[in-house]
């Protein structure tokens, strides 16, 4: 029987970038060039599934084994992301036709989308389109966001890294403010990323270990904001601590469900913008006892953070690309590997799957029981859960004091349509 000629893959990273989404581009490349015979090249679009409708893509043939080495301690996005939703295939099926003509165009037979939860309804979305338009493609979906809201994965690589930049930053400002709030600031509120889940915001009780450590309040989207127990929680930690540490996600809302820190505006997404809830509850402080606070936003800084991230979730990123390759030669068609805790202490997980519907759109919360009757902290559970994710270091390569970060040539694949696509 006459063996099929190798097919190109198409790898794309999705969305806001982690410490470690370029682990996994790092496992997954390592991993394809380990079967010529069956992937013939990798190609990454520049700038996320906007170089697959752009016909706008990377070679990463072209790149040194060295180079591709290196991005498993580089962080940010090594070949560009991008916010942009596909829309339903009901609703804009050119786009789905256009990927598919740019497929058929370099003969890539392989999808992997290196994502979250809209990302994952893509790769699904393909799959379908492809066997409908008669050229069946692979698509497997490669898990990545630092809210660790993706369903039926125990963790999601990208959280245990900004998981960890959280809890050393909440207890080394803590340490700060300890210091000089008999004469100056008594309120300290670090903002964190989470608009649905409250995982980063919970990764910040991780900072205290016994009772009076700060954080002394943790504000999470799954509980509804009461200002008044709110403003009470602080008085009574000001008053027994001499301070108060306030962790809070972007994402609390109110009794009504309004964001605290709605602009009005809205991401490419369709997702309200936020942004500013920090200084919204700091100020209550103010207003309401003349306390003087400070205030951070963690923002970019939480998900870039490489120079601290977690041993583990550089493991574990780094493992979901080696097998969604795996997946793929194994003849899997429209799923996602999946980290598989096996026990908690010792730590112990494995790699398993999961069909992309079963996590396509969808958001995994925090649940009641990590969270502390009153609803400001994380319980015991909760701890047991985070701990395993944050643990080991994993440093970059430093040269005269700085990091060395991966630098990639880019060479671009030779367009072969005459069509542009208008985005």
């Amino acid at each position: 029987m006459r063996r099929q000629a190798p097919k190109n893959a198409f790898y794309a990273q999705s969305g806001g970038v982690t410490a470690v989404i370029n682990a996994s581009a790092c496992g997954l490349i390592e991993t394809a060039r380990k079967y010529p015979k069956r992937i013939a090249k990798v190609y990454a679009g520049r700038h996320g599934i906007i170089g697959a409708l752009t016909e706008d893509m990377i070679d990463t043939s072209k790149e040194s084994a060295a180079a591709i080495r290196a991005l498993r301690h580089t962080p940010g996005g090594a070949f560009g992301s991008a916010r942009y939703k596909l829309a339903g295939l009901d609703q804009n099926r050119t786009q789905y036709e256009r990927l598919i003509e740019v497929f058929r165009a370099h003969d890539i037979g392989y999808f992997f989308y290196n994502g979250g939860n809209d990302s994952m309804d893509t790769a699904h979305k393909v799959s379908e389109i492809g066997a409908q338009l008669g050229y069946p493609i692979t698509c497997i979906g490669v898990p990545k966001t630092v809210d660790n809201d993706l369903a039926v994965t125990d963790c999601c690589p990208g959280f245990g890294s900004a998981a960890k930049y959280i809890a050393v930053s909440t207890r080394e400002a803590a340490l700060d403010v300890l210091s000089m709030a008999r004469t100056s600031t008594k309120v300290f509120v670090l903002e964190v990323m989470g608009r649905h889940a409250g995982w980063l915001a919970a990764a910040g009780g991780l900072a205290g270990e016994k009772s009076g450590d700060a954080p002394h309040i943790i504000l999470f989207p799954e509980i509804v904001f009461d200002k008044a127990k709110f403003l009470a929680k602080v008085k009574r930690s000001v008053e027994g601590s001499g301070y108060c540490v306030v962790v809070v996600s972007e994402g609390v809302r109110d009794a009504d469900g309004k964001f605290l820190a709605e602009a009005g505006t809205k991401d490419a997404f369709g997702h309200s913008q936020l942004g500013g809830v920090g200084p919204i509850v700091a100020q209550m402080t103010q207003e309401a006892f003349g306390y003087k606070f400070h205030w951070a936003v963690a923002d970019y800084l939480q998900r870039a953070g490489r120079h601290l991230a977690s041993k583990v979730d550089v493991e574990q990123a780094y493992a979901v690309g080696q097998a969604a390759v795996q997946l793929a030669l194994r003849g899997k068609n429209a799923v996602m590997p999946v980290i598989v805790r096996k026990s908690s202490k010792p730590y112990r997980w494995t790699i398993g799957e999961a069909p992309l519907a079963a996590v396509a759109n969808k958001e995994k919360q925090v649940p009641r029981s990590f969270i502390t009757a009153d609803g400001f902290g994380i319980t015991a559970a909760c701890r047991r859960y985070l701990l395993p994710l944050i643990n080991g270091e994993d440093y970059p390569p430093y040269v005269r004091g700085m990091p060395a970060y991966a630098t990639l040539k880019g060479a671009p694949v030779v367009k072969r349509l005459a069509t542009q696509f208008p985005l």
